[in-house]
């Protein structure tokens, strides 16, 4: 034992780098958000999701979906999973007991038969000097580490999509609206156009360029309705509930914060679940490395058993005391390439996931300037649309009269009106895109994370 123990210690002194912790690598930070880059500290993404998304209805709905929605679901069994592995590497450091009784007849010669018994109980601790188990119990806290940010990070996009299926909703109710309404000025139209052509003031091309124009709106409004039904299967599905109706509030009613506060980009490293996902990853892969380092030390396992037994041929006999201890260790010889050629897949790997964190950095810093860039240009619209569709109503109100008084022809009020019915179909469509904007934001800085599971 004491040889062995000898060996153990000049191992040790070699052994460099077994029970090094875990340390980030360096990151740079910095431009990650372009030209969106400030330097407050505050974020839009550290706000609770209610006080985000204020409308009841849409509040409702993101209940339900966190209560019900399969894959969430299937991320907290992960969880489950990964705590149990957890705690199966911590109970790795004790030893195992295993009670094993044993029995056996014999006889020689056709002799009388000789009974004996044991009855043991047999221990053995595998001694922790070259850190495989501190590496394994390390890897396995990164292992639930990262399966919590993967339910964080399901958790933000779900109610992300919840949001954005919504207010898709709340936009094709406005587009319908706005689109109902004017078939039915076109409708007028046309009656108008068939009156004037009774009159002989138009001729019957103009009638059909208006009978033509009328019966393209109306099969448009087939087209939406199909789009709503469409999305409020898609968002029944994100519910995990069958098709039905949403009940839903109105496009024009919504309120979203005007301050967008994207913080200082080295706060995603704590604020976004898949940027911590990934880090947890590029630990866990360090761990796997120190492992796989340690396979090339010896390892050194304990062993005993206590009991009873007898020694004499009748099994009525007094029993006597067994106990036995042994001490082995084990140094890899001929697996020794096969352990190295591990440590070298292990390496490999830990610089692949240092590589997939830092082009997580990246694609999130693009994420939040392009959401930002989103709301800014839709918001930068906002007047011009108003100016333009105000300009296209006098437009279709001069060119009708124009035409019923004039030599004006019925194709530039054909024009007109189509032009009108466009520009109100892109402001509904701007307001949309304001609001997505702002909800891809919130996503972008990691907003609608579970705060109170963070802090367990």
């Amino acid at each position: 034992m004491k040889k062995i123990l000898i060996i153990c210690l000049a191992a040790a002194m070699t052994s460099c780098g077994i029970y090094k912790n875990y340390q980030r690598p360096d990151v740079v930070t910095d431009g990650l958000y372009g030209t969106a880059e400030t330097a407050d500290s505050t974020t839009l993404g550290d706000i609770s999701w209610q006080e985000m998304f204020t409308d009841p209805q849409l509040q409702a709905l993101i209940d339900l979906a966190l209560t019900n929605n399969t894959d969430l679901q299937s991320a907290q069994w992960r969880v489950k999973e990964a705590e149990a592995t957890l705690k199966s590497a911590r109970l790795a450091y004790l030893p195992s007991f295993n009670f094993a009784p044993q029995g056996t007849i014999s006889s020689f010669d056709n002799g009388a038969a000789s009974k004996t018994y044991s009855i043991p109980v047999t221990a053995s601790w595998q001694i922790d000097i070259f850190g495989g188990l501190t590496n394994a119990k390390r890897k396995a806290k990164a292992l639930y580490l990262q399966s919590r940010e993967y339910q964080q990070a399901v958790r933000t996009q779900l109610i992300a999509s919840v949001a954005n299926l919504y207010y898709t909703l709340l936009m094709l109710d406005s587009q319908y609206e706005v689109t109902k309404e004017t078939a039915a000025k076109w409708e007028e139209s046309v009656r108008t156009m068939r009156e004037m052509k009774a009159a002989g003031m138009t001729n019957e091309a103009g009638v059909a360029q208006y009978e033509g124009s009328y019966y393209g709106i109306v099969a448009s409004l087939n087209d939406i309705e199909y789009s709503i039904r469409e999305t409020e299967n898609s968002l029944c599905s994100v519910l995990g509930e069958v098709p039905h109706e949403i009940v839903r509030g109105r496009l024009d009613e919504q309120q979203l914060p005007d301050n967008l506060a994207v913080g200082v980009p080295v706060q995603m490293l704590s604020n976004r679940p898949d940027i911590r996902q990934a880090e947890y990853s590029l630990m866990q892969s360090f761990y796997a490395t120190n492992a796989a380092r340690s396979a090339l030390y010896p390892s050194i396992t304990l062993s005993g058993s206590a009991g009873w037994t007898n020694n004499a041929g009748v099994i009525t006999n007094p029993g006597k005391l067994l106990l036995s201890a042994a001490g082995s260790l084990l140094q890899p010889i001929f697996n020794a390439n096969a352990n190295r050629a591990n440590l070298k897949i292990a390496k490999a790997q830990q610089e692949e996931s240092k590589l997939a964190f830092q082009q997580a950095l990246l694609n999130a810093g693009a994420e939040v300037n392009n959401a930002l860039t989103q709301c800014q240009t839709a918001r930068a619209k906002t007047d011009l649309r108003i100016k333009q569709i105000e300009a296209m109503e006098r437009a279709v109100e001069s060119t009708e009269l124009l035409m019923q008084h004039s030599s004006t022809t019925y194709l530039e009020v054909l024009t007109a009106q189509q032009s009108l019915l466009s520009a109100q179909l892109s402001q509904i469509a701007d307001q949309f895109d304001e609001i997505q904007g702002v909800v891809n934001l919130y996503q972008a800085l990691g907003g609608g994370r579970d705060l109170t599971t963070e802090e367990k």
